[in-house]
């Protein structure tokens, strides 16, 4: 493969994540100037509540998006799946950066927005995983973490986006004028990402599956045949679920209520990590290439496990110097399954239902767990009065995944299952 089709296709097999989780960033963390225009007739903790709860709306149709888009990964080629998922993301995008607000037309204002979150929800069930398959499938044997952790990368990459646009944002704008109209601006220009996309995903190859007779379609014979795999990758992508969507949305807003720092600080902080989190996962996958994925991951998650509470402690405190530490701390932790994740899921999947069969894994998981992860720390905050609180789920989701990872066998060297 020469250096310039590389390029190409880790840029097409990328792009897309950046758009969909440039999207997903932006309204967690512009999620109090939302929860003021579409939910204004309920106090502010409850404002940021309701917001986030449409934001865990949309997750709940991740594991119906990955059964869609999957079924067209396995039957019509990774392609075709991926060009339709970056579509999809794109529209809804720019209709909620339109959206009349509650005092416009009342309680539509909040109905037609979790219509357009689910929309949304649905297109990235099928878009991370897609592109998780069609990087890890094209990569030699000896770099398939390394091509798999560029899905992450653009995930990462468009949470930073989406984290770096809220700061100049915040810093530009009164908060007066971010809750009034200031709070659209990212969503206007997001799908110019889907525009560059669906381009250069239109000039891939043409990748068609395997010659393979479905008898039934493809999500039957997933739940038929493999549906402990299934149940076995759901439990692996706790750690993915509820420790990247705690520590890198829900946390830009606990340190503003929690520590009393500037909105525009807390995502400075935030958006460094997001930067320092990406050479670690590189690293991560390069380092996994050479002596496997299990001792890279379950190292990774057992020091979530035990520096969650110590992390979340050195957190909670007004020094901003001492916020960044907690948090590069998770990055550091949780860098090294991030980098893994992808390859261990592609090297466990039989071919012809790849697509379909990692989507239900890792979508059910992240639907249920992921969608939900800041609106349950900030219950769990509100519930117990007590800070740190967050850090004994992002625990719990460590030990789950830690349990799943030793019923996966070691397959860095191995050839894709066939």
């Amino acid at each position: 493969m020469t250096p310039a089709r590389r390029n190409r296709l880790i840029a097409a097999g990328t792009i897309g994540n950046v758009l969909e989780w440039y999207d997903f960033a932006i309204y967690g963390y512009l999620a109090f100037a939302i929860g003021h225009n579409f939910f204004p007739q309920i106090d502010a903790t409850a404002r940021v509540l309701a917001a986030f709860g449409v934001f865990a709306i949309g997750y709940f149709m991740r594991p119906i998006g990955g059964v869609v888009i999957g079924h067209i990964g396995d039957r019509y080629g990774r392609r075709a799946a991926l060009t339709w998922s970056v579509v999809l993301m794109a529209v809804p995008t720019f209709l909620i950066g339109l959206m009349p607000t509650y005092a416009a037309i009342g309680l539509a204002a909040p109905l037609l927005l979790t219509l357009l979150r689910m929309l949304q929800g649905l297109s990235v069930g099928g878009e991370y995983t897609s592109s998780m398959v069609f990087l890890v499938e094209q990569a030699r044997t000896d770099r398939r973490a390394f091509y798999g952790a560029f899905s992450v990368l653009g995930a990462v990459g468009g949470i930073l986006l989406g984290s770096a646009v809220a700061a100049a944002l915040t810093a530009a704008l009164s908060p007066d004028q971010v809750e009034a109209w200031g709070w659209r601006i990212p969503f206007l220009f997001g799908p110019l990402i889907g525009v560059a996309g669906y381009l250069l995903r239109r000039q891939m190859a043409h990748s068609m599956p395997e010659a393979h007779r479905f008898v039934h379609p493809p999500v039957v014979e997933a739940f038929r045949d493999h549906w402990r795999l299934i149940l076995r990758i759901a439990g692996m992508s706790m750690i993915n679920a509820v420790g990247f969507y705690v520590m890198f949305v829900y946390v830009a807003d606990w340190m503003q209520s929690a520590d009393g720092i500037a909105p525009a600080r807390a995502l400075e902080i935030n958006t460094i990590n997001m930067v320092l989190l990406l050479p670690v996962i590189l690293g991560g996958a390069l380092l996994s290439d050479r002596i496997g994925r299990k001792p890279v991951m379950m190292t990774s998650v057992a020091l979530v496990a035990v520096a969650a509470w110590p992390l979340f402690w050195l957190m909670h405190h007004p020094n901003g110097w001492l916020a960044f530490l907690g948090q590069f701390g998770f990055v550091l932790a949780l860098g090294g399954f991030f980098a893994c994740n992808a390859a261990v899921l592609i090297e466990a999947v039989p071919r012809a239902i790849r697509c379909t069969t990692v989507s239900l894994g890792y979508n059910i998981c992240l639907g249920l767990a992921g969608g939900t992860a800041p609106l349950v720390a900030a219950w769990l905050v509100a519930r117990t009065d007590y800070q740190p609180a967050p850090a004994f789920y992002v625990i719990a989701a460590a030990v789950v995944s830690l349990v799943s990872l030793t019923s996966f066998r070691e397959t860095y060297r191995s050839p894709l299952p066939a």
